[in-house]
């Protein structure tokens, strides 16, 4: 009851003009830097953290969270879109979302990108309220061999139900993990496939790699083909779900926040493992199998779902403990230093009001962006009426344009271009991109995990499962591996019987 007073409490300092003026600027700042490749919703606080000084706290952390959720749906867009995704929890939006594009579903895609946002956001941000210290705690108790058996089960999980075959997915999953490998080693400082280039020793960032692969990759594999298929403007469809999608999607928006949130409060990889997990619980769980890889739009209001709960969810370790969960959050703990505030178990206490007026500005938030983007869901899908040859042209220059923005290095570009070389033959052999890009994400993270778990355990690798946590996850692992050969063995005694 005492939360709920509090939050009423947030709710008069957030729906103040002057905040919610606040709010409206970060919600259309942040979709409008979030349509733009490479630069996601750390970079879009980073980039705005000075010119906030002259503001009050209060103000500037609502335009912050404003500016949170405005880029992570602005890299939905182009991710479904345009194949281009703006951030990397945006990376699962176009395994089904583009598909759709392409077919002419894709303000249907924007649409349920939007109410999925919305609804992951709500429930999220309604978790956060409730559970926020259990969380905590239990975000504490979790060690290294927990993540590392996490991000095991993600690796396994996405090369299962992608691609054509584990044979490709594994593949695709190795490139990822070699890129990975870039740079300079987090234990002993050693250089890895650095090749002797000091600007290679802080590694590939993955917006870099993201792009390169689905982007880059997808306009070379256009281009390659555009002489054989007249380049003829993708239709942009009807503009709002019908009855027939919202039947399909209602379970995926309400399941995806379930999996989100718990990921985001834990450091466990932000909002890409919940994505990920979402999408393949989504899979597993349809009733049109057909349509997947083809335009599933349960594939799109899923994982959007999780990612939003996830951004809910990494506000809980930041506030409560202090502890960024991931590059957004550890840009705002910089933001409350910044203004003499340590985020902490005691923050409730001495600035209840700064602390639930910024939750409250979340649920305001995520009802501007779903008044904002529904509407412009039609607007922005009309993108598709561009002829191919300039639509992609217009890509590459972003594309680029994103990259160099990361590092400021001109190596970067040509990184770009080789691993869009990369993606091209990716979709020549028929390898799925996806788990390459979470090779990347999750690879060095995993490494460090594994380390330290042996570390710990003195190199036995007993050390690896010794959690209750990190056997139920393996079991999950074995179940996931198993469950295939175990259906065709049952559907052979019922053959034979």
């Amino acid at each position: 009851m005492d939360a709920f007073n509090s939050l009423m409490d947030g709710f008069g300092t957030a729906l103040t003009p002057v905040n919610l003026l606040w709010a409206v600027i970060g919600v259309l700042l942040g979709t409008a830097i979030g349509v733009l490749p490479g630069i996601g919703p750390a970079m879009a606080v980073a980039l705005l953290l000075p010119v906030t000084y002259g503001l009050e706290p209060t103000g500037a952390f609502i335009m912050f969270a404003g500016i949170y959720y405005g880029a992570m749906f602005g890299g939905s867009t182009t991710s479904i879109l345009l194949n281009t995704p703006g951030e990397s929890a945006a990376v699962v939006a176009a395994m089904e979302g583009n598909p759709m594009a392409k077919s002419g579903r894709g303000a249907q895609a924007l649409a349920a990108a939007a109410v999925g946002h919305f609804a992951g956001g709500l429930i999220g941000t309604i978790l956060l309220v409730a559970l926020a210290p259990t969380v905590a705690e239990l975000a504490v108790d979790i060690g290294a061999p927990d993540y590392f058996a996490i991000m095991v089960l993600a690796f396994i999980a996405v090369t299962s139900v992608l691609g054509s075959s584990r044979v490709r997915g594994m593949a695709s999953l190795l490139i990822g993990l070699t890129l990975g490998l870039v740079g300079l080693d987090q234990m002993t400082g050693q250089q890895r496939l650095t090749f002797g280039s000091l600007q290679l020793a802080d590694g590939i960032d993955v917006v870099i790699v993201a792009v390169g692969l689905f982007a880059i990759g997808e306009a070379l594999w256009v281009a390659a083909h555009l002489r054989r298929r007249p380049p003829e403007p993708i239709p942009v469809g009807r503009p709002w779900l019908g009855r027939g999608d919202v039947n399909r999607t209602w379970k995926s928006w309400l399941r995806g926040p379930f999996i989100g949130f718990p990921f985001g409060a834990i450091p466990a990889g932000g909002a890409e493992i919940p994505t990920f997990l979402s999408y393949v619980t989504e899979k597993r769980l349809s009733k049109h199998k057909d349509e997947w890889g083809k335009g599933a739009i349960e594939g799109v209001a899923g994982p959007e779902s999780a990612a939003s709960a996830s951004a809910a969810g990494t506000l809980v370790s930041m506030l409560t403990l202090g502890l960024p969960t991931t590059a957004v959050a550890a840009v705002m703990l910089a933001a409350f230093q910044q203004y003499g505030i340590q985020p902490g178990p005691l923050l409730f206490e001495r600035e209840p009001d700064l602390v639930w007026g910024l939750i409250a500005s979340l649920f305001v938030g995520m009802v501007l962006l779903l008044a904002l983007n529904l509407p412009l869901a039609p607007l922005w899908a009309k993108l598709l009426r561009i002829p191919r040859p300039y639509l992609y042209a217009g890509i590459m220059f972003f594309a680029a344009v994103g990259a160099y923005a990361v590092g400021g290095e001109v190596i970067d570009l040509v990184i770009l271009l080789i691993i869009g070389l990369i993606g091209f033959g990716m979709r020549r052999y028929g390898l799925p991109v996806l788990p390459a890009v979470i090779g990347v994400i999750l690879g060095p993270n995993a490494e460090q995990q594994l380390r330290r778990a042996l570390q710990i355990s003195d190199g036995s690798v007993t050390g690896l499962f010794n959690t209750p946590f990190a056997v139920t996850v393996y079991a999950v692992i074995v179940l996931l591996l198993a469950w295939p050969l175990l259906r065709k063995a049952v559907t052979r005694r019922r053959v034979a019987a």
